[in-house]
């Protein structure tokens, strides 16, 4: 689904029924769950904006039931604060080889590839969006993410991206509920 939209309703049952099977879902930061920018305070400190509508959407996907990860390839004391003001557990910093980190993350948990899902933005992510069952990109994303990806957002990243990527997975699961 490219744009957030698509014509072909046999792939997007298909995509439904991964976002149904979601256990685990993780994201990257820098460009998904943030513009991409990097701003640097006088003292050279980093500062990183997320988007409280990104925020609320993680929360409910949590609530309903999928554990979330974060994948980054910085340190970065914000991501760690963002992480625990949103009660995810899963942090993992300073990785490059996002693939292996996702597949290992996935095995500790006992989750299998057909249950996990991955959004990120660039080269790097390219291992883990064609590993995971369902990848999600950003219309701001290099275009080997946006190859890699089932889905490109309407929202960029850090402009409530995040939110829309949750609100797919939960509308899937709500429409399998009531069937």
């Amino acid at each position: 689904m490219k744009d957030g939209t698509t014509k072909d309703t046999g792939k997007m049952s298909i995509l439904r029924e991964r976002a149904i099977a979601l256990q685990l879902m993780a994201f990257d930061v820098d460009g998904i769950m943030t513009d991409g920018q990097l701003l640097f305070g006088p003292e050279g400190e980093q500062l990183k904006v997320f988007n409280t509508l990104d925020g609320h959407g993680l929360k409910q996907l949590a609530r309903a039931g999928v554990t979330l990860a974060l994948i980054t390839g910085r340190n970065s004391p914000m991501v760690a604060r963002r992480a625990a003001d949103l009660g995810i557990e899963h942090v993992i910093q300073g990785r490059e080889d996002k693939g292996v980190a996702l597949q290992a993350l996935a095995g500790e948990l006992g989750v299998t590839a057909a249950a996990v899902g991955y959004a990120g933005d660039d080269e790097p992510d390219v291992p883990a969006l064609q590993w995971a069952a369902l990848a999600f990109s950003v219309p701001n994303a290099h275009a080997c993410a946006q190859q890699a990806a089932d889905i490109v957002t309407q929202r960029r990243g850090g402009y409530g991206a995040v939110r829309e990527m949750c609100d797919f997975i939960l509308a899937a699961r709500r429409e399998a509920d009531r069937s």
